[in-house]
């Protein structure tokens, strides 16, 4: 479980989809687990990737839409009640964001007393959940917003307005570097931060499917398969997967129709769409066609 690889906890959106829990990716480098996103059923997910909450060693956060962030209250009590003194460690643009985490706990103050009162008749620590937020500007240049050891992690603002402010993540590290999208419509500074990276993680919708199951008033402010093939190509990464995808596929004919898109865009490299638990090695030597090599891809 100490190998460098990314684990999708979650590829669904804010409609409500079998098999698809909300967004969340996670990285793990060496032991240290970094959590990005906290979609519905993310602690699910979490446990049948084999990663415990109070194993996670910070937690980022790219935007404040729900589906993004419903999961987290579910994340800090679960890290909470599995004994976990430590503060929970949590990344987030300056903003609504970086709000979000207080705000949960402050929702959950009358679970917390109740849990409290029972930890001291058993004689357990009682102490509440702390939560050490670390904020940032979001700009149009990357900042490194954490590091550990020799991990880095590197956010810049992306362009999902009206929601702002949205960003990025880039992690590097010696095992390799991972870019997460969070949700953007194509723009030149994921490209930017993307370029070189071993794996990019990246949101997408197929604009005219779309448009005809009636999303066609979210479709300004994702990034549209297309494109999204033309930026992987141009940033020059090892690897493109594809999650939070719109419309959310339910069969493998449907899957296909987001790589015959990205394809036509002009990306040639690995490519895999997502699926929960699917697992990506931090490679550079992958097969070009993931879909048909997703056993293969389990370390």
């Amino acid at each position: 479980m100490d190998s460098a690889r990314v684990t999708l906890t979650g590829t669904g959106t804010p409609e409500q989809t079998p098999h698809r829990a909300g967004p969340g990716t996670l990285i793990s480098l060496g032991g240290c687990h970094l959590q990005f996103d906290f979609g519905r059923a993310s602690v699910l997910r979490l446990a049948e990737a084999g990663v415990r909450c109070d194993q996670i060693n910070a937690a980022f956060i790219t935007h404040h839409h729900s589906d993004h962030l419903v999961g987290f209250g579910d994340y800090l009590i679960t890290r909470w009640i599995q004994a976990q003194q430590e503060a929970v460690v949590v990344v987030a643009p300056d903003g609504p964001a970086s709000k979000f985490p207080s705000k949960t706990l402050a929702a959950l103050e009358d679970d917390v007393s109740v849990r409290r009162l029972n930890r001291r008749q058993q004689d357990a620590p009682d102490d509440p959940p702390q939560i050490d937020v670390r904020a940032f500007p979001a700009g149009s240049r990357p900042v490194v917003v954490w590091q550990h050891k020799d991990i880095m992690v590197s956010a810049v603002a992306v362009h999902h307005e009206p929601v702002e402010p949205a960003v990025a993540y880039r992690v590097d590290s010696r095992h390799g570097s991972v870019v997460v999208s969070g949700d953007t419509r194509i723009c030149q500074e994921v490209e930017a931060l993307s370029r070189g990276a071993d794996v990019l993680v990246h949101e997408v919708i197929r604009g005219a499917m779309a448009t005809s199951r009636g999303l066609g008033g979210i479709v300004h402010y994702h990034a549209d398969s297309f494109e999204l093939g033309a930026l992987a190509n141009r940033a020059g990464v090892g690897a493109l997967v594809l999650t939070h995808l719109v419309p959310s596929p339910s069969t493998v004919d449907e899957e296909r129709g987001f790589v015959e898109d990205v394809r036509a865009g002009g990306w040639n490299g690995p490519l895999l769409v997502g699926r929960d638990l699917d697992i990506v090695p931090i490679d550079r030597d992958l097969p070009t066609d993931l879909h048909d090599h997703r056993r293969s891809l389990v370390p």
